[in-house]
């Protein structure tokens, strides 16, 4: 099983969701999930956010997940000297087991045009970075999700679970 995650902020509290998935070309998830966290600390100005990588492991905790590979919004690198984001904070925090795949709508200044991934022809592309998985696997794999848009079906899932509209 795969998850997507994602996580919302909301003043002193959160919501983390992870939608789960075994095809990569699956419109519908498995299984959702959805936890509620409060208090959540401020965020850090000019900081990498690490509020969202506790949230996420208490996501995975309370509802005794091992997923194969985590797919979230956001970096694991914010250039090409592998500068941890969210991501790769995420996937130090996971003792490296488990690959950490990040998609972004955005670029950064030190990432290379290889980690970039157009889904749709005249969309800009997406941005993946990765850890515990070749790049141009994960890239691939992105590529094959499934949705006519540029972000995939089960992202978009996950992200209105975590602001709690669905």
């Amino acid at each position: 099983m795969k998850l997507v995650v994602a996580v919302h902020f909301d003043g002193a509290q959160a919501n983390a969701a992870a939608v789960a998935f075994d095809a990569w070309d699956a419109a519908e998830p498995i299984k959702t999930y959805v936890s509620p966290i409060a208090p959540v600390e401020k965020a850090v100005r000019r900081a990498v956010d690490l509020r969202e990588v506790s949230c996420v492991m208490q996501l995975l905790r309370e509802h005794s997940l091992t997923p194969e590979l985590l797919l979230i919004d956001g970096f694991v690198h914010l250039d090409t000297d592998e500068t941890p984001g969210v991501g790769g904070h995420l996937h130090e925090a996971l003792g490296g087991a488990i690959p950490v795949v990040g998609v972004s709508k955005k670029s950064l200044p030190g990432l290379s045009a290889q980690s970039e991934v157009l889904r749709e022809d005249e969309a800009p592309p997406l941005v993946v970075t990765c850890a515990g998985i070749d790049i141009g696997a994960a890239k691939v794999r992105l590529r094959s999700m499934h949705g006519r848009k540029r972000v995939p079906t089960l992202m978009k899932l996950a992200a209105r679970l975590a602001k709690n509209k669905e």
